[in-house]
């Protein structure tokens, strides 16, 4: 039910869905006897429209969130496993093409191939099954499964969870799969905008992770004053943060995160 509501109520958590709807809503009432309020909807939507497309609100929404967990730096201590969430591949065009097809989110997956490399020892998880809602499309996990065999990884090594469809399946799917011990470490590995999400959650689920944040998608704070030049590319930066956003407060609000914005 959980999973139903986040996609049908997510829609409008994108700002491109949420102004289009605006400015359709405001055409129609100008063609009804509530045409000036259709009228103030449709500059309203529009004004909403250019702030998003090119002011660096989409950058400053996300900074709060990537800056939130630092890089991880190797301590000397080989992690005893790696956890990677779902997101970098796409999982319907990669079976329809028969090959690997990555997505925004590469990063996570380039992140695996390096840790599996570093830390021969580690067992890796990758995390993530079908999220989408109408279609029952294929699941990232064995895809990622077979492009670490094509890398040399060990099967043995190979642990895949492909029935998640949120981040909190993902949390309690794959504590379920590792079942992980007191004093172990857990690599997480994610974007770093939707860690402070994955983190909250995987705490309140009773797995004990470390963050390894990849796909920044930012230069830094610098970026917060940074406008953006295509209309395009800054809608496309503030649908990300307020996706992720409105993600926080419904998993706080659910009691599935330990707090509202998560922090190491």
């Amino acid at each position: 039910m959980f999973f139903v509501a986040s996609k049908l109520l997510g829609f409008f958590a994108y700002p491109s869905n949420l102004i289009a709807t605006l400015c359709g809503l405001g055409v129609v009432l100008m063609l009804t006897r509530w045409r000036r309020a259709g009228a103030r909807l449709a500059v309203f939507a529009i004004a909403a429209l250019l702030i998003a497309g090119f002011s660096p609100l989409g950058n400053v929404l996300l900074l709060t969130l990537s800056e939130r967990f630092p890089a991880w730096h190797d301590n000397g201590r080989a992690p005893d496993g790696i956890i990677v969430l779902g997101g970098g591949i796409d999982s319907d065009v990669s079976a329809a093409r028969h090959d690997v097809e990555l997505d925004a989110s590469a990063e996570r997956i380039l992140a695996m191939l390096e840790l599996a490399r570093r830390y021969p020892q580690a067992r890796i998880v990758y995390s993530g099954g079908s999220a989408n809602l109408f279609d029952a499309s294929a699941a990232e996990a064995p895809i990622a499964g077979a492009l670490l065999q094509r890398f040399g990884v060990a099967k043995d090594r190979i642990l895949l969870e492909e029935k998640s469809r949120t981040t909190l399946e993902n949390a309690m799917f794959s504590r379920d799969l590792v079942k992980p011990k007191p004093g172990e470490q857990w690599l997480l590995v994610t974007s770093a905008f939707h860690m402070p999400r994955s983190m909250g959650v995987f705490r309140a689920a009773g797995f004990d992770v470390t963050a390894y944040p990849v796909d920044w998608r930012t230069r830094g704070w610098s970026d917060a004053l940074q406008p953006f030049d295509r209309l395009s590319g800054g809608l496309a930066r503030c649908d990300v943060a307020v996706h992720e956003w409105a993600g926080l407060v419904a998993y706080w609000l659910r009691g599935r995160s330990t707090s509202l914005l998560p922090a190491p």
